[in-house]
């Protein structure tokens, strides 16, 4: 099966490429670092010499592993879920050869059931390929955006032929206003956590909420970070933001036990 996910915004995890590199500096403390060099000590092999050490912590060396038994894993998968593709890496990392993601494509595609969630800091390499690729409604493309510095992401993602678009705007190191959300379905904010977690503040977060409510973008707020992010928690101004694009259709069972749907779903 899928592994199962602790993120808040996901039901799973599906991993057809292993490893990456540091590339902005949302990647600085970056978790699959850890977990990789984790998994590589345990014997797993795919993740062996995709970390190295430097500085007493693990950092990506660069080695991308591309595992071919993993594109059949989704078709034994037969209750549907929520896919976040390839967490511990990069699906448009340059050396992700073009076959390979038109591939893990035409597995997501071969797989209605699941709604598959991409996400990428290489927003260039996507709007490259974007024209090369087999989009369909279950295939869901988002950009990382931690800074003003890396806005222009968000341009490289209006551009590119996905279905539903969304933002992942963590970890988030600093304000991010006047966003242009043309075109965006979905925003997730939130802190960085784990060791060396840089802060976050409040404002940045009550900023970008507002921008999503004035524009009609269903709005996820994910945690306030820390070193310890369950005390932090995840309420922002007394309450959480669990919205969904609209165009995800969600079970009755989610809906009774109060997932809020974001003005305009179909499910509202």
């Amino acid at each position: 099966m899928a592994g199962s996910s602790n993120i808040e915004w996901t039901e799973a995890t599906w991993n057809p490429v292993a490893g990456c590199t540091v590339l902005s500096p949302g990647c600085t403390n970056c978790y699959a670092m850890r977990f990789a060099s984790r998994l590589a000590s345990m014997g797993t092999k795919k993740y062996r010499g995709t970390t190295r050490k430097s500085g007493g912590r693990p950092k990506w060396s660069g080695r991308i592993h591309l595992d071919e038994h993993a594109l059949q894993s989704p078709y034994s998968w037969k209750s549907g879920r929520l896919i976040f593709v390839n967490s511990m890496s990069d699906l448009f990392h340059e050396d992700v050869p073009l076959e390979f993601i038109q591939r893990i494509f035409s597995t997501m595609v071969d797989t209605p059931q699941h709604t598959y969630q991409v996400l990428t800091k290489r927003a260039e390499r996507l709007e490259d390929l974007s024209k090369l690729l087999n989009w369909q409604p279950n295939i869901w493309m988002g950009v990382s955006v931690e800074n003003a510095d890396y806005a222009y992401r968000i341009d490289h993602l209006r551009r590119s032929n996905a279905v539903t678009k969304f933002l992942s705007l963590e970890p988030l190191l600093g304000p991010l206003e006047d966003l242009n959300l043309d075109g965006i379905d979905w925003a997730i904010a939130g802190g960085e956590s784990g060791p060396g977690a840089r802060p976050m503040e409040k404002d940045w977060v009550l900023s970008i909420r507002d921008q999503c409510v004035s524009a009609n973008v269903a709005f996820h707020f994910k945690q306030w970070g820390g070193k310890n992010k369950k005390k932090t928690g995840r309420l922002l101004q007394g309450r959480t933001w669990d919205e969904w694009p609209a165009s995800y259709r969600r079970s009755e069972r989610e809906n009774a036990e109060g997932y809020r749907i974001a003005p305009g779903s179909p499910s509202e």
